[in-house]
């Protein structure tokens, strides 16, 4: 999986409103080509013109964060099942990166969301386009600008430019064992 932390976020990334979960993001405006992660740090808020979760639409639910360290994923073909369990893979990786970081807390993850206590350290959400499948996953760096009881990463006291590096990484070796796993096989 190619991956790519952009330090200085361009025009496409100053704020995250949900219009660059979109197929080929990455490569068009980067050039990762294929499967693809991409990090950086801007703030939210999701409109509704782009927001993926009904249930959020719906509800009109309020999505947005003054500093979020922000995740995008893109890998092919296009299925959801594998999307919805891909960010949870996700999640759990960047929950137990902090933990890890800050052993005091107490951490956890409830599907795709993960907690500090009862301050909600994350969003997400998973879809697919007609060629590829979508992640979007954000973590709070503050807790400023949220609308709901949050945590964030200057809580735990972790720097997200390093944190960030370490779930490309990380998350970026799963998926590329994850596909080897599904090529080493005898079909049956």
């Amino acid at each position: 999986m190619n991956t790519l932390y952009v330090s200085s976020p361009t025009k496409t990334l100053k704020k995250y409103d949900g219009s660059q979960l979109r197929p080929l993001f990455s490569y068009e405006h980067f050039g990762l080509k294929g499967n693809a992660m991409l990090s950086w740090v801007a703030p939210t808020d999701v409109t509704l013109t782009h927001m993926v979760d009904y249930e959020d639409k719906i509800e009109e639910s309020k999505i947005c964060g003054d500093k979020m360290l922000h995740f995008m994923i893109e890998f092919f073909p296009a299925n959801l099942s594998t999307g919805v369990m891909a960010q949870r893979l996700l999640a759990s990786i960047i929950k137990d990166l902090a933990q890890a970081k800050a052993p005091k807390a107490v951490l956890s993850r409830k599907g795709d969301d993960i907690y500090v206590g009862q301050g909600k350290l994350s969003i997400s959400i998973a879809s697919v386009s007609a060629v590829s499948t979508l992640i979007h996953f954000a973590v709070n760096i503050t807790n400023k600008g949220t609308p709901v009881k949050t945590a964030s990463l200057e809580d735990l006291k972790i720097k997200p430019d390093a944190f960030a590096k370490e779930v490309l990484k990380a998350f970026s070796s799963e998926f590329e064992d994850v596909m080897w796993a599904t090529q080493k096989v005898k079909p049956l």
